[in-house]
């Protein structure tokens, strides 16, 4: 990709018009450079939502899952981000546990999360979407500009 935005030149260049999120996120995925407007998902150890979000056109855009930071279950594993891949989306970032670790590695997607879990998640639908969540007391709107990159995560304000 020729047009990867590098976080801390972006904030040297924008710097007060972003928020930068401090929590130690691992790169995931095959694409450590990723950006795209926001959509967002509240969940806790069920990722029905998750799956059904990926499985529609994602347009470029970066899915944000507010996880409530729980490892203890995944919230993503290889299938449905192939469906993420095959429906155009940017990029994921969970505040949570994705699994299948080495197959997400390969996939021409941007993937961030806190680490991983082999357990699988509950599948009720339980959740909201497409609303304000805050990671590390930074607000994240739906359609907001997200930057990703191995040094961090960038939100416009």
């Amino acid at each position: 990709m020729n047009d990867q935005v590098n976080t801390a030149d972006l904030y040297d260049q924008r710097g007060e018009e972003l928020n930068s999120i401090s929590v130690q996120f691992q790169d995931l995925g095959g694409r450590t450079h990723f950006s795209g407007p926001v959509r967002t998902i509240r969940c806790f150890q069920d990722n029905a939502l998750v799956k059904s979000t990926l499985a529609t056109p994602g347009n470029g855009c970066v899915l944000v899952v507010d996880g409530d930071g729980s490892l203890g279950t995944a919230l993503m594993g290889d299938m449905i981000a192939d469906s993420a891949v095959a429906n155009g989306w940017a990029g994921v970032v969970i505040h949570g546990a994705i699994r299948d670790r080495e197959a997400l590695a390969q996939l021409p997607l941007g993937i961030k999360a806190l680490g991983s879990n082999p357990r699988k998640s509950a599948k009720n639908g339980a959740g909201e979407t497409d609303v304000d969540v805050t990671l590390d007391g930074v607000r994240i709107r739906p359609g907001a500009m997200i930057y990703c990159d191995p040094d961090g995560i960038l939100v416009e304000k």
